[in-house]
């Protein structure tokens, strides 16, 4: 109940200041991420928290099944039809060249080999819109940058997924089981059809009508099913929750407009909540682990990996360079960065601690960077455009 009680004081702060933070570098991820630094084992030892607990797992799976399920209702068959040049470069382009940059980095200066070097790759090349929330939220800021930025950290956690999965389990040791990950991965894949598309059929035929107060819950049953049948079926939770959210998007905007707002707001409470948890875990202990090295592959990935590989997955596009350097520069280390990285920790991976050391201390100085620079980008990017 101590971190209940943690949590509580810092949501109600972070509600209190919200409106300033909305206008300052202040920023709600940044002062979960302080408060469980300080509560945790490295400053006040209020709160103990270990990786491996399973409270902290349940909560950060839960946490991106959320992220997922809402981030695929962002990305419905009429939306990409609309908005796919910019972000299609981002995301067909941009990715793979962020991955491939912080693979090197990784094998280089973080002493990994090829496949933990493309693991880390996967684990890190995510983008998160809420640490960007000044540039997507704000309408002075050119649509199409805030339309690439949107679409492309709605689809990139869900499209290095896979990636992750098949390398965790091509790194791990023992024998490779092939068969089932492909069957835990099509499964997810057919439940993430199934289940919504029968819920959106059966809401839209003559028998049945969901009122307006409780619209919103409809589809908040149909992913806490989802989840659950994935658990007991032991299908791939996160691809089910990303093909999940496409689906109900592809099939009911109005299903999913409904939805929004509520859906938005639990998903930020998990996150806010993992992140608390998350802030716990940087130590010390840890931090005294990276090392030289690992400091400067952490930097190496923000300032150089994500940046280059999006000014040259953006050449020659309609983009200013000033939208595209802030678009090259928002790419922050999301919060499914975060879950990757506890699923490497939990693996057989023999460098599973390293990897996931050097994901800490990268997410961490990215969401102190980047949710301290989007109010004051957003505002050289109004600035400018308003001359």
């Amino acid at each position: 109940m101590v971190m209940v009680l943690v949590f509580a004081s810092t949501l109600v702060v972070a509600v209190l200041v919200s409106q300033l933070a909305h206008r300052t570098v202040l920023s709600t991820a940044v002062l979960f991420l302080a408060a469980g630094f300080v509560v945790g084992p490295g400053v006040a030892h209020i709160v103990t928290v270990t990786p491996r607990q399973p409270v902290v797992h349940e909560l950060a799976v839960l946490a991106l099944f959320s992220v997922l399920f809402t981030d695929g209702m962002a990305a419905g068959a009429s939306e990409l039809r609309r908005a796919w040049r910019l972000p299609g470069r981002a995301l067909l382009l941009g990715l793979p060249l962020t991955l491939g940059a912080i693979a090197v980095l990784a094998r280089y200066l973080g002493g990994l080999g090829w496949i933990d070097a493309f693991l880390i790759g996967a684990v890190l090349s995510p983008t998160d819109p809420v640490f960007a929330a000044a540039i997507v939220g704000r309408t002075e800021v050119p649509a199409r940058l805030r339309q690439l930025l949107n679409v492309e950290s709605g689809l990139n956690d869900g499209l290095a997924l896979p990636i992750v999965l098949v390398l965790l389990a091509v790194s791990a040791t023992g024998p490779l089981d092939a068969m089932r990950l492909g069957g835990d991965l099509a499964l997810g894949t057919l439940l993430g059809v199934v289940v919504p598309w029968v819920f959106v059929r059966l809401e839209q035929s003559h028998f049945f009508s969901a009122s307006a107060k409780y619209e919103p819950l409809g589809l908040f049953a149909v992913g806490l099913g989802l989840f659950a049948l994935c658990a007991v079926t032991g299908a791939n939770e996160f691809l089910a929750a990303f093909v999940g959210g496409i689906t109900v998007a592809s099939v009911s905007p109005q299903a999913r407009d409904a939805f929004h707002r509520f859906g938005e707001l639990v998903t930020e409470l998990l996150k806010l909540a993992a992140l608390l948890a998350f802030g716990t875990l940087v130590t010390p202990t840890l931090l005294g682990k990276v090392g030289v090295d690992g400091w400067l592959f952490a930097i190496a990935a923000i300032i150089l990996a994500r940046p280059l590989a999006l000014v040259a997955s953006l050449h020659r596009s309609t983009l200013a360079w000033r939208e595209q350097a802030a678009a090259a520069w928002f790419g922050p280390k999301g919060f499914a960065s975060v879950v990757y990285g506890l699923m490497v920790l939990e693996s057989t991976n023999p460098n599973a601690e390293h990897i996931f050391v050097l994901t800490v201390i990268t997410v961490a100085i990215s969401i102190v960077a980047h949710s301290s620079s989007d109010v004051v980008v957003a505002r050289w990017l109004e600035r400018h455009t308003a001359t």
